[in-house]
């Protein structure tokens, strides 16, 4: 297959556009990466995304999917031919996959724009434009004992998402798949909380963090996500520029 018949609208440390690398090198579609700047959007992100105007997109045959979620789903059906399947055929259990990353989407990153928001929100979450972030704005604001509440907040997500696991190896039983996916881009941001909150997820949630570590042993996850110091240095280096 031409690579060029298959295009990622990408930012190398969007979250959402890691949901779609891992799912596209799951399935063993090859593809064209486009890297943007976020500063300066391309008139192919406008063109193809022009209601948010947002990474990622995916651009197949010319025709643009916009959210990651949204994206993630469509790689599973368009290249269904192509193993593994990312969400389950039993309508029950692709029910609750679809539940667990639309949990994700709307709890965990609350709490991480809260402890990284002074990296710049509109790079944190490129893809999301939502009412959440005047809250985030707040709670960072005001410091101290609201961020304590928002780094207790974040824990109880987590213990949500440990209950789910018992003693699964993933979040929907012994598959990786979409409901995986939506979660582990989030754990290369865990360095940067955990150094910024001075917290150890991995002592709080140790099954979430063992899911994380088992995710990476893929191929698919190891070679998407970028190193978490990198990730950490990035967000240091926006919050210097901001400064000076």
């Amino acid at each position: 297959m031409d690579v060029s018949e298959v295009v990622l609208l990408d930012f190398w440390a969007s979250l959402f556009c890691m949901r779609v690398k891992i799912a596209l090198a799951e399935k063993g579609v090859q593809y064209d990466c486009k890297e943007e700047n976020l500063a300066n959007k391309s008139q192919l992100l406008l063109q193809m995304n022009p209601v948010h105007k947002k990474i990622p997109v995916l651009i197949h045959h010319g025709k643009p999917i916009s959210e990651s979620n949204i994206i993630v789903q469509y790689i599973d059906e368009a290249w269904q031919n192509k193993h593994p399947p990312l969400l389950p055929s039993d309508p029950y259990l692709k029910a609750q996959a679809r539940f667990w990353a639309d949990f994700v989407d709307k709890k965990v990153p609350i709490i991480c724009h809260i402890f990284l928001l002074r990296f710049s929100i509109d790079l944190i979450c490129v893809e999301k434009n939502t009412q959440i972030n005047d809250g985030a704005r707040r709670i960072w604001s005001t410091k101290g004992e609201e961020l304590e509440k928002a780094k207790r907040e974040f824990i109880e997500w987590l213990n949500v998402l440990e209950e789910q696991l018992g003693d699964k190896a993933y979040l929907m039983g012994e598959s990786f798949g979409y409901a995986d996916i939506a979660m582990v881009p989030f754990y290369c941001w865990f360095y940067a909380l955990e150094t910024i909150g001075k917290m150890s997820i991995e002592k709080e949630c140790p099954k979430v963090v063992a899911w994380m570590k088992r995710c990476m042993e893929r191929e698919s996850v190891s070679k998407s996500l970028p190193d978490p110091h990198k990730v950490y240095e990035f967000r240091l280096q926006k919050l210097n520029n901001k400064t000076t």
